[in-house]
């Protein structure tokens, strides 16, 4: 008798003795069906409002997204693929300043300020919104 055929016995034996009835993947768990799928997107998207509500209503966070009133970029150019040159405000004075991947270093302090064109105002998300759902209804 060769060795191939002592394991293949051997393999035989030990599937008919764990139960010849049972068939292959039984313990194999179901497939998700769209109800499941349905109640973890409403779970995720719950998740995501309720924490862009707690930050809203959470004091100091988000502060990092505002613009400063005593630091301001008044104006910047590029002057390569990674290097710019920009005006920056601090208070009453404005710098030129060079920025580059190896960092940030102060060019000249302008005797004069430049004039600062005011920032465009965005439209309120939440006003559009309602009028587009208006005008949908």
């Amino acid at each position: 008798m060769s060795l191939m055929a002592v394991i293949a016995g051997a393999g035989t034996a030990t599937v008919a003795a764990s139960g010849a009835g049972q068939q292959i993947g039984y313990a194999a768990p179901s497939t998700p069906g769209i109800g499941s799928a349905m109640v973890g997107l409403v779970l995720v998207l719950g998740l995501i409002l309720g924490m862009a509500w707690l930050l809203k209503r959470m004091p100091g966070a988000g502060q990092g997204l505002r613009q400063s009133d005593q630091l301001r970029i008044v104006g910047m150019l590029s002057v390569g693929s990674k290097e710019r040159v920009a005006v920056i405000q601090v208070g009453g004075e404005q710098l030129l300043v060079g920025v580059s991947p190896g960092g940030i270093s102060r060019l000249y302090l302008l005797p004069e300020a430049l004039d600062v064109a005011p920032a465009p105002t965005l439209p309120n998300f939440a006003e559009l919104l309602g009028k587009r759902l208006r005008k949908g209804a």
